[in-house]
């Protein structure tokens, strides 16, 4: 007898969403109509040219950028409500992390503004840096640290107040292809470890097919979702499944996504 799967829950939905910029040179389509839900647990891939809107709509999920119409939500709230209650940790496309504090230093900074206790930062700490493979770095300062230490270290501090969600604006862009791929089979464990609800912003096609259980594709702006794929990759994804006939199809459909949301343009 097969047992009873309990649908995921909506952690994020998005209805007609619009977000119009206003400039000395007349207003900017951000985002148009975009419509879109992100189930507990999926990770969310968003994809398409430099200014489609990718990271605005990370951003208003984030309430740091507030949408023009439409309507948003965040686990049943505003995304104002979501962010006063630390629904989510944001990891940027630099590490943002202060050189004069130490590795541990910095993951405790929000622990400190939220008030947590000495022995309640210490304990998250050491958890946080586990889980990114950094145990034993607390002490040392960002500079002695390589670049994907680094960004390691920045994703620890947005996982050390356990936010369900995990917002990550193209946190590997930077580094060279080596270290990439390194950070993905890392982040992938990371998060079949701890079930959070991921959602990341890339330019690159490989980079979203391999993480990602839904890859959004988005046009050139005013940005629209053109395809939402669902990935039927296993969850458990080595490398070399990027050499894989199912994997090398989805990437197809990426592509052609993108190109159709540039001949719509």
């Amino acid at each position: 007898m097969k047992d009873t799967l309990t649908p995921a829950a909506p952690v994020i939905v998005a209805r007609d969403l619009n977000l119009t910029f206003q400039t000395g040179d007349g207003p900017v389509h951000a985002l148009k109509d975009v419509n879109l839900t992100i189930n507990k647990g999926d990770f969310v891939s968003f994809i398409g040219p430099s200014g489609c809107g990718k990271t605005t709509f990370l951003r208003c999920i984030a309430a740091l950028e507030h949408p023009t119409g439409g309507a948003l939500s965040v686990n049943g709230m505003t995304p104002d409500e979501a962010r006063r209650r630390r629904a989510y940790g944001y990891v940027f496309q630099a590490a943002g992390l202060y050189p004069w504090r130490t590795i541990a230093g910095n993951i405790k900074l929000p622990l400190e503004i939220m008030g947590f206790s000495k022995a309640e930062q210490q304990e998250r700490v050491d958890r946080v840096l586990e889980l990114v493979e950094l145990a034993g770095f607390g002490g040392k300062y960002p500079w002695q640290l390589s670049g994907g230490m680094q960004q390691r270290a920045s994703i620890a501090r947005a996982l050390a107040f356990d936010a369900d969600i995990l917002l990550m604006d193209e946190p590997f862009g930077a580094l060279d292809e080596i270290v990439r791929d390194r950070l993905n089979e890392e982040v992938l464990k990371l998060w079949a470890r701890t079930g959070k609800t991921i959602g990341f912003v890339t330019h690159s096609i490989p980079e979203a097919v391999y993480l990602s259980t839904k890859i959004v594709v988005m046009s050139p702006r005013p940005g629209r979702i053109t395809d939402v794929i669902d990935s039927p990759l296993p969850r458990e994804r080595p490398l070399d499944i990027r050499d894989s006939r199912e994997f090398i199809e989805i990437a197809h459909r990426v592509r052609e996504g993108l190109r159709a949301g540039h001949q719509d343009d």
